[in-house]
């Protein structure tokens, strides 16, 4: 979150400076849930949504890119009586020469968590395999029901021929895959400075807990035949080792000092020539 400065100026109230507002989040946000919305509907859908994701994308980083836009807000001076019942106001004793601390001081980088969502799902893959073998009696088993989620011929297969290799639930199967281990680490990662220090709880614990509750109720509409078919105590053992597996990942990444009220663009290696490093302390420079 960008810092809010407080510019005296020359009038007796005075301005903020804050982030501008900005309508492309929700745009974007709309355009994912009409993406993958048009999985289960139409391709249409899903085209209109791709639009509205690129769209959100352009706008939001030209909002950031090169500089970040503000918007001086007017402060308005509000007086209010403070009263109390006690005597003596109680003071916290707080070091006169030490500087405020940031919590936390070192958090692990966003590429740790894709790092971990990559190795996680292969943990995962491999288990829903072994299930496949040892439950079906064929490893394209699992494979073909999760390439029924957006592969239309694979939701028109009997139970034997679910047991058979088929091309195109397989490359359907693997890309669908491949790309939400991707974007759960991608979430994993902006959440790791919420566990700083216990990554395997958020991945371990947390996430595969929440992610089944949800799969749980939606999976129906997403993935009939998979909700048909699927072995929930296999399912539930392959999220917790997707997330063990991930936790293991990242808590073997280097951690990386915290830089809040470093700017968006020092962050993303952007050249500022109007934002210099040494402005900032040393700890927060890129």
């Amino acid at each position: 979150m960008a810092r809010a400065d407080l510019q005296a100026g020359g009038s007796q109230s005075g301005t903020v400076r804050l982030p501008a507002p900005t309508a492309w989040p929700i745009v974007l946000a709309f355009g994912v849930a009409l993406l993958f919305a048009g999985l289960v509907t139409s391709a249409s859908v899903s085209l209109l949504g791709a639009i509205l994701v690129i769209s959100g994308c352009v706008g939001w980083f030209c909002d950031i890119l090169p500089h970040e836009k503000h918007v001086e807000v007017p402060i308005v001076k509000e007086y209010i009586p403070v009263t109390t019942a006690r005597p003596q106001v109680a003071r916290l004793p707080i070091a006169p020469d030490l500087p405020r601390a940031l919590l936390p001081l070192e958090t692990y980088p966003v590429s740790a968590g894709i790092k971990g969502g990559l190795a996680g799902s292969v943990a995962m893959a491999a288990l829903a395999c072994l299930y496949g073998i040892l439950k079906q009696g064929s490893i394209w088993y699992p494979i073909n029901l999760l390439g029924a989620t957006i592969y239309s011929q694979s939701a028109r297969l009997d139970s034997a021929s679910l047991n058979a290799f088929h091309l195109g639930s397989f490359l359907f199967a693997a890309l669908l895959h491949l790309v939400t281990s991707l974007l759960v680490g991608l979430l994993y990662g902006a959440m790791l400075p919420m566990f700083p220090r216990r990554p395997i709880i958020l991945g371990g614990v947390i996430g595969p807990v929440l992610w089944t509750g949800l799969l749980y109720s939606i999976l129906g509409l997403i993935n009939p035949m998979l909700d048909a078919r699927i072995d929930w105590l296999w399912f539930i053992a392959s999220q917790f080792a997707f997330g063990i597996v991930a936790g293991l990942v990242v808590v073997r990444q280097a951690r990386v000092r915290v830089r809040q009220f470093v700017p968006f663009a020092m962050r993303a290696g952007v050249e500022t020539p109007s934002v210099r490093a040494e402005n900032y302390p040393e700890d927060n420079r890129p």
